[in-house]
């Protein structure tokens, strides 16, 4: 019996979460938060997009930073984001 059993008396659940991860050339959405303020697209508030068009991997920057190939509407921003802000199409 494990540990985890003898203490509990349950069976350990396992974890949910898997780790993200993507290829360079992979077609992903952006996550845009409008209560930052950051970009709105089109809508105010609650009825802005939360992911906005799919956008190509050009790079990966480390484990968890990719870099995207981003158009000339998104200047504005780092063209570097957070494995959290991505989303597979």
């Amino acid at each position: 019996m494990a540990p985890y059993e003898v203490l509990y008396g349950q069976k350990c659940r396992t974890p949910l979460r898997k780790d993200i991860e993507y290829n360079v050339g992979d077609q992903i959405f952006l996550k845009v938060s409008p209560w930052r303020k950051v970009l709105r697209f089109g809508q105010k508030g609650k009825l802005s997009p939360r992911f906005i068009r799919p956008y190509k991997i050009f790079k990966r920057v480390s484990l968890v930073a990719y870099q995207l190939e981003q158009p000339l509407e998104l200047d504005c921003i780092h063209h570097v984001f957070h494995a959290s802000m991505l989303r597979r199409y």
